[in-house]
């Protein structure tokens, strides 16, 4: 479901307005996520690094009511929950995407993630959002790189969906960890919603 945000009582409404107006409006923070815990005790386990990484963002962007909201012209509305639209390489070379409910059990999300994300790899379509829809999250995994920072491509200024990244897993000194990008828009979210984005991400990895 869906909510209208009332501009009036809205306390970032001045916010919204202002950077409306921006022919660059997005902006991308990189963080680095610990992910001991996952590596050296769920990993053995049995449990895919990969939908892991999946469950924490999910559970992030579900974590900030900013991360849920998306404007249309110049309404604001609020989801209740977002798909998380991910991109799956496919055997021929290319990519398509998959749409994944969030569901904050990791056992029912991580069988879901996996029956979703293998059927997309096997039909080869590119089943791209072309923007009948905004109740999603995008991401994409770049397992090769170790970044420091990312940006993604954008239809324009008025695309409100959040982007997720986030790197290849390293060691030092017995600390895994890797590097995680959201990019979002800055008429509906700030600084202080990033920061709590990336806290409840890191809060869900430790405690799988």
């Amino acid at each position: 479901m869906e909510h209208p945000v009332d501009l009036s009582s809205w306390p970032r409404a001045g916010q919204f307005h202002f950077f409306r107006g921006f022919q660059r409006p997005h902006f991308a923070v990189t963080s680095r996520i610990d992910v001991t815990h996952l590596m050296t005790r769920l990993k053995p386990a049995g449990v895919s690094p990969y939908r892991a990484s999946l469950y924490g963002i999910g559970t992030g962007i579900h974590a900030v009511p900013e991360l849920l909201m998306r404007f249309r012209g110049d309404s604001v509305i609020r989801h209740d929950a977002v798909d998380m639209s991910m991109t799956v390489p496919t055997a021929r070379g290319s990519f398509s995407y998959a749409y994944v409910p969030y569901d904050p059990d990791f056992s029912r999300f991580g069988t879901t993630a996996k029956t979703l994300i293998d059927a997309a790899a096997r039909t080869g379509d590119l089943a791209a959002n072309t923007g009948e829809r905004d109740d999603l999250c995008y991401m994409s995994c770049m397992p090769w790189l170790d970044y420091s920072s990312i940006n993604n491509a954008m239809p324009g200024p008025d695309d409100c969906i959040p982007r997720v990244s986030w790197g290849k897993i390293v060691e030092l000194d017995g600390k895994w960890s890797m590097a995680m990008t959201l990019e979002v828009h800055h008429a509906l979210a700030d600084g202080a919603h990033v920061g709590a984005f990336f806290t409840a991400v890191q809060e869900a990895m430790d405690s799988l």
